[in-house]
């Protein structure tokens, strides 16, 4: 795994939902700034992703089928081969061989490897995360109030913002961003490498990434 040793910490802007500049904050190196290691990223990835399966498929071997309790012709003199049931496999109806039952696609990853997964993909995608004070600014619940926000901060595409949704000063946040396609609201503990790979923008309140690093800087 990558260490994390005399990593450089980086000073980025802390703007207000409008773009103006308010402050300056340091994000620590140990958790913005390391060397992306895809493997670990593409196992957290790829654990998130059969966790997510329910596995619920199911299908009705012959003993499960209903019918078929009697033998369709004889034994012999009908010159058709011999058959039992025909709920057999062979049979259109029939139960079916190796089908799906239901099973956990559940995959494990240590907790260290998990972090260091989210620290990748975080100093991967340093460069489109902006930080902003809070979203106090947006003083109603409208869509039209969220859209002048992004247009503010200049993020396009696909739009991550990770802010503590509960808190007062974001209230409007939800109601606001929620008809808005390209838009994904996040709590800082639901943080997950899949979304930060999705991400063409990122947008997290001074709260969330300092609910982040302490988070993974232990």
């Amino acid at each position: 795994m990558t260490k994390n040793k005399n990593i450089q910490n980086k000073t980025v802007k802390i703007l207000s939902t409008q773009g103006s500049q308010l402050g300056e904050m340091e994000l620590q190196g140990s958790v913005f700034g390391v060397e992306p290691n895809t493997h670990i990223m593409y196992l957290a990835l790829k654990r998130q992703l059969n966790n997510a399966r329910a596995g619920l498929a199911s299908a009705k071997t012959r003993a499960e089928v209903s019918g078929g309790g009697k033998k369709p012709w004889k034994q012999k003199g009908t010159g058709r081969a011999r058959a039992g049931s025909l709920r057999s496999p062979l049979f259109r109806g029939g139960g079916v061989i190796f089908g799906p039952k239901p099973r956990s696609y559940e995959t494990a990853l240590p907790q260290k490897a998990r972090k260091l997964a989210l620290k990748s993909a975080l100093s991967a995608k340093l460069d489109i995360i902006t930080v902003v004070k809070d979203f106090s600014e947006i003083a109603e619940a409208k869509t039209k109030s969220m859209v002048k926000v992004l247009k503010d901060l200049n993020a396009k595409g696909k739009i991550l913002i990770i802010a503590d949704l509960c808190a007062d000063e974001n209230k409007n946040l939800v109601l606001s961003a929620r008809n808005i396609p390209s838009v994904k609201l996040l709590l800082p503990s639901n943080l997950n490498v899949k979304d930060l790979v999705e991400a063409e923008t990122i947008i997290a309140t001074e709260s969330a990434i300092n609910s982040i690093t302490e988070r993974l800087a232990k």
